[in-house]
């Protein structure tokens, strides 16, 4: 096994813990340089708008700052919410991502699913599932070099090509994250990778759907979310992390409920403990796993389970808690990275 590992970064910044801004970026950035030295695999962004408490609405200049202070790591988008957004520009700033990264760049895209954010800008709900398609078959061609004439019912394209082109060829590893069964269906026959936030029978039925659609699933990678903090004692890592994830799994289930769309993450998410349950219980299930919350042992043995159910090429490690100090998103970053990540290195 060689398991990848990467860190999701969002930039957020909650009332009970909040500092100004700028420290908030520059805390974050200095941390995601730290995970390169480390060893981490990934950085990963994710994205929102209209948050209160600024979760990052603009990924791909933060990637851009990213790559001009890292060397080696990957830099992902985990994801852009494709139907908000103008495919050429998304095409274009993606290979100037990839340029300045020297082809460290992957593009994850979605279809997005608070509908106050798409409604509020003026773009149906309705009409993300074609938004989404047409978007993702602008980018892969463009990405790819191709000149490119559509006449789209989004987008009326005449003889387009970007310059400068991407660097990696025949163009940047382009993901992307589902949860309804049509839209893992539309991945694998997109040929496009997975990433997936719930159990791993999503990546049962991904690697079916791959499969039906004459493609081998050894080809392509899934990146799964899972939301971590490791310290030295399993009281200590609740009793620092439990009051960040509970604000994170709060906001998720008020988002799941205004989406109203049947998803499979509610499960789980209605009836949230208090924090001092979580600190008293330790344990809570996030998306349909439990939250990787405890000692080194602990993690080693969670993630061991999830592999050995599924296949996973890419751990998404959700750390960098909402509101959780930049020294305790350190800290455990220090311990996993040591004595977690080479339990599963090959």
């Amino acid at each position: 096994m060689n398991l990848r590992f990467g860190l999701l970064w969002s930039f957020r910044n909650p009332d009970f813990n909040r500092v100004p801004w700028q420290d908030l970026y520059r805390n974050h950035m200095d941390l995601i340089v730290d995970s390169e030295a480390m060893g981490y695999d990934h950085a990963w962004l994710t994205e929102h708008h209209f948050v209160d408490d600024g979760y990052s609405p603009s990924l791909l200049p933060i990637a851009a700052g990213i790559a001009t202070r890292t060397s080696r790591i990957r830099i992902g988008t985990f994801l852009v919410l494709l139907p908000l957004h103008n495919p050429v520009t998304v095409a274009e700033d993606t290979a100037t991502v990839d340029l300045l990264s020297n082809g460290r760049f992957d593009l994850g895209v979605g279809l997005g699913y608070r509908r106050k954010e798409f409604a509020d800008q003026g773009i149906s709900p309705t009409e993300r599932g074609p938004r989404l398609r047409e978007g993702i078959e602008i980018i892969q061609r463009l990405l790819s070099d191709e000149e490119v004439s559509i006449d789209g019912k989004f987008s009326k394209l005449n003889k387009i090509r970007i310059v400068p082109p991407a660097l990696q060829k025949p163009h940047p590893p382009i993901w992307l994250g589902a949860v309804a069964e049509k839209a893992i269906e539309r991945a694998a026959k997109m040929g496009l990778h997975f990433q997936v936030t719930g159990p791993t029978s999503a990546v049962e039925h991904y690697d079916a759907c791959l499969e039906a659609a004459g493609r081998n699933p050894q080809e392509y990678n899934t990146a799964q979310l899972r939301w971590v903090h490791v310290a030295q004692s399993r009281e200590q890592a609740w009793e620092t992390a439990a009051e960040s994830l509970h604000y994170t799994a709060s906001c998720y289930a008020k988002w799941f409920r205004e989406a109203s769309d049947g998803t499979e993450h509610d499960e789980g998410m209605a009836n949230l403990p208090s924090v001092n349950d979580m600190v008293s219980k330790q344990e809570f299930d996030m998306f349909g796993e439990p939250a990787i919350v405890g000692t080194v042992e602990d993690a080693k043995g969670m993630i061991a389970d999830y592999v050995s159910r599924g296949r996973c090429t890419h751990l998404v490690c959700g750390m960098a808690f909402a509101g959780l100090a930049a020294h305790h998103i350190r800290s455990s970053m220090d311990i996993f990275a040591k004595d977690v990540v080479p339990a599963f290195r090959s």
